[in-house]
């Protein structure tokens, strides 16, 4: 069986195949919204903390060998479900499938009409209206970042960041998700309702209520 990515508005949304398909185990926090999931192997975890500092919400981390990547409050959830939902596959874990891109970071920027320029170790990768940059650093200990800004100043900044050991085919999974702007369904998955309603966790249309597209970069 082979599922497909789905967009995704809350915390709620972007756990719940982990947990539901793959049997990843999570806690609750309720008065704090704070929300863990673990994989069956302990070696991977995702850490939702609405309230994080500098505005980091996301934190994935694996163990040997350590990479981390960290997500800041308003990065497009369906971006975020995208990257949670294609962990498994990178612990050899193949049930349920989620697709996960097979084109390089490059081929997949390219698609999506984005620019590349290059500095030495340095490759900056420019969406086509401007608002998104990925910087990649050969030499840097966080060797991805991602930063998403508008010129009008809205609250809609976002950044993503990951570090030197993070598979390049996760960082550009998560890219090719970013990138593409066809319009997506919305649904809202089964666990951590508890968490979806935190105050301070994004905000998302009333569950079960489809949503035309993904919310606008």
């Amino acid at each position: 069986m082979t599922a497909v990515p789905r967009p995704a508005d809350r915390p709620g949304d972007v756990l719940d195949p982990l947990v539901r398909l793959f049997g990843w185990s999570h806690a609750h926090d309720a008065r704090t919204g704070h929300v863990t999931v673990d994989s069956p192997c302990h070696s991977l975890f995702v850490d939702v903390d609405p309230t994080g500092r500098d505005g980091i919400c996301w934190r994935i981390s694996h163990h040997e060998p350590y990479w981390e990547a960290q997500l800041s409050r308003q990065t497009p959830a369906g971006a975020v479900a995208a990257l949670t939902q294609a962990l498994p596959h990178f612990l050899g874990d193949t049930r349920n499938r989620f697709p996960v891109t097979t084109n390089t970071l490059v081929q997949t920027a390219a698609l999506h009409r984005w620019t590349m320029t290059a500095d030495g170790p340095t490759t900056v990768f420019t969406s086509a209206d401007g608002h998104d940059i990925l910087t990649h650093n050969a030499d840097a200990d966080t060797r991805w970042h991602i930063r998403h800004a508008r010129s009008d100043r809205s609250h809609s900044d976002w950044t993503a960041m990951f570090t030197r050991a993070t598979p390049t085919r996760l960082v550009t999974h998560f890219l090719a998700h970013l990138a593409d702007t066809r319009p997506a369904e919305h649904a809202t998955g089964g666990l951590a309702s508890r968490a979806q309603n935190h105050r301070g966790t994004p905000t998302a249309p009333v569950p079960d209520t489809p949503a035309p597209t993904r919310p606008r970069r």
